[in-house]
């Protein structure tokens, strides 16, 4: 018998009551495609860890225990003062606050000219625009390709659409701040988000994840990002979650002729978090960077999967992810490569590089290339290693204590991956939390 029947029964009875509380809204090609991921969901279920994607994190087992069938999506009483720590100070951006889940306009803060950018809640943008919407949503992050893309977009309603018209420069970054509330109990949210980036255009977004309470907190989420030609896009998410939170975030990019794409992971909390980057390179002369950074310690598990489709030729892809695992934490990092037949002349870079501070700890990493053309420069490549025993010697020598050496070498280490972010503001808010997680181990 299937260990996470309750779960998923309860994710479908959940759906029906979601359903029925649409009223006239459960029309049109938006609720087809509900109906149809529900379907899928139902017939699929969770994830096995049988299945090789999913073989080092049990998602399934993690939500029965957790969750069990209380599936439901909580209301919260934070106001403006509780949130407050977790808004990015010294920032001037457009701030949209979602607590639980939901859109919580009376905290949020856009500043930017609808005309520069357009940035809406996705249902109101689907009531507006419902054909281009509508024919948006799940033209890239597929209910075939992922359970939890199916139960993402069975929920589709909540959530962010943003718009920047053809050779248009966003003036103003966009801060999604996504707070989990399990101070009542266990909740759930589904944000669904869709980014349609313009030719010429240019944009920095960040999706920051925190959560307060003593329960279970369980975050669904998918991103779509359609970038047109020579457009350019920043994109970073921020995981700083408690240790009760679960996460599976799916994102999904698709890129055309000239486009360049940053993506950077920052994972520094959360019980289990599952990230799936996705990026399908469709047209001549992109580039695709992708930066990660996980920091782990307790039995925090973190599974970043990632995929490069190279479909065209003449484009350009660099990854590079650091892991740092301390005390009985896990990671996992599974990254993919695909060179197409067609996409002659592609530079591949891969590299993730790990260090384990504990016995305890481990790493699961396993880059991977699969190539169909014959004129590509491509390379892959994974370490994993503790603190460099002569470079704390070095350091030693010149004065420093060991736990002062060994701070210095890991912020180093970090470092790296911080240093791609060009928002100076976002920069430096990162390079504090790190500051402060390295003296909280070794100053106590």
């Amino acid at each position: 018998m299937e260990t996470t029947t309750d779960t998923k029964n309860s994710f479908i009875n959940t759906f029906r009551e979601f359903e029925a509380g649409l009223n006239g809204s459960a029309q049109g090609s938006l609720h087809e495609k509900r109906k149809e991921a529900i379907s899928l969901f139902e017939k699929t279920g969770f994830p096995p860890t049988r299945d090789e994607e999913y073989r080092y994190t049990n998602i399934a087992k993690a939500l029965q225990k957790s969750l069990g069938s209380n599936t439901g999506q909580l209301e919260s009483d934070m106001d403006a003062q509780a949130i407050e720590g977790f808004l990015f100070k010294g920032l001037e951006a457009n701030q949209l606050v979602f607590i639980n889940g939901r859109f919580k306009p009376g905290l949020s803060q856009i500043i930017s000219d609808p005309k520069n950018i357009l940035i809406q809640e996705l249902s109101e943008a689907y009531k507006e625009q419902p054909e281009k919407v509508g024919a948006a949503i799940s033209k890239h992050a597929k209910p075939e390709s992922d359970a939890f893309v199916a139960l993402n977009t069975a929920f589709a309603h909540n959530g962010v659409y943003i718009e920047v018209p053809d050779n248009t420069v966003a003036e103003h970054p966009v801060v999604l701040n996504f707070i989990s509330d399990g101070t009542k109990g266990t909740t759930t949210s589904m944000p669904r988000n869709l980014f349609l980036v313009g030719r010429s255009a240019s944009v920095s977004i960040v999706e920051a994840f925190s959560s307060i309470g003593e329960n279970t907190t369980f975050t669904n989420i998918v991103t779509e990002i359609d970038v047109q030609q020579n457009a350019q896009v920043q994109f970073v998410k921020l995981q700083t979650e408690e240790d009760k939170a679960i996460q599976v975030n799916n994102t999904h990019i698709y890129q055309q002729a000239d486009s360049r794409v940053t993506t950077t992971t920052i994972s520094l909390g959360g019980n289990l978090i599952r990230n799936n980057l996705n990026y399908a390179v469709d047209a001549k002369n992109c580039e695709s960077n992708m930066y990660g950074l996980y920091y782990l310690h307790g039995n925090q598990h973190v599974d970043n999967h990632t995929v490069v489709d190279h479909r065209q030729p003449h484009c350009e892809s660099n990854e590079l992810y650091k892991g740092i695992m301390d005390d009985s934490s896990t990671g996992v990092f599974n990254g993919k490569i695909y060179v197409r037949q067609a996409a002659q002349k592609t530079n591949a870079f891969q590299s993730n590089k790990n260090l384990l501070l504990s016995d305890n700890a481990t790493i699961n990493t396993k880059p991977q290339l699969e190539i169909w053309a014959d004129d590509v420069k491509c390379s892959h490549g994974a370490t994993t290693g503790q603190i460099d025993q002569e470079q704390i010697f070095y350091l030693r020598s010149r004065g420093l204590s060991r736990e002062s050496a060994q701070a210095l070498l890991l912020f180093a280490f970090a470092g790296e991956i911080i240093e791609h972010i060009s928002l100076e503001p976002l920069r430096a808010y990162f390079t504090d939390i790190l500051e402060m997680k390295l003296k909280a181990k070794y100053q106590g």
